[in-house]
């Protein structure tokens, strides 16, 4: 059986998380820097979770606001090829 004791004795992630962007101070993510975005898309060119970029709530959606700005400009793809 699985006892609640070794379900308490597990380490957690969440402790380890800390926001690039609050890190470092970083107000506003622009749309036109492409390469700052590119860390926060995978290959196939979607947007990668906050769970992923360890990213707080607040700035992830800055950056996906700021992500689907620039795909619509054509800075960065919508799909990899």
């Amino acid at each position: 059986m699985y006892n609640q004791s070794q379900q308490q004795q597990r380490p957690t992630k969440n402790q380890d998380k800390v926001c690039y962007f609050c890190a470092n101070n970083v107000d506003l993510v622009d749309y036109k820097d492409v390469i700052l975005l590119r860390k926060f898309i995978n290959t196939v060119g979607k947007i990668v979770p906050r769970k992923r970029t360890k990213v707080c709530s607040k700035h992830q959606r800055t950056v996906s606001q700021a992500i689907k700005r620039a795909r619509i400009i054509g800075l960065l793809p919508f799909v990899a090829k």
